[in-house]
């Protein structure tokens, strides 16, 4: 996760508290979605951006998981999303995002 996202993740979690936010991924790949779930759950593991150290615990999912593929209109994700759900791998993503929720700090 870039550092201006951190950044403007950081800021809405002051503003807004946490429980009010979900961070919704959108990460070709199951490392990067991994990554990027921690980062916004305990914090980013590099320790390099506004999120180091930042126990967040921020509900986060993916794009492919089906429960966000069930609230999005067939049109928005055709337009938005398309493709891409047919040649990435939405098992394995959904699995690195799903593993750091199970992670959230209680």
């Amino acid at each position: 996760m870039d550092l201006q996202s951190q950044e403007a993740i950081s800021r809405l979690a002051k503003a807004h508290g946490t429980t009010e936010l979900l961070v919704l991924l959108g990460a070709p790949d199951p490392e990067a979605a991994e990554i990027a779930a921690e980062t916004v759950v305990l914090g980013d593991p590099a320790y390099a951006g506004a999120l180091a150290e930042a126990q967040l615990g921020l509900d986060v999912y993916h794009v492919l998981e089906g429960d966000v593929r069930a609230g999005v209109p067939d049109d928005v994700w055709e337009d938005q999303i398309g493709v891409m759900a047919d040649i990435l791998d939405a098992d394995a993503l959904t699995t690195a995002v799903a593993g750091m929720r199970e992670k959230k700090p209680a």
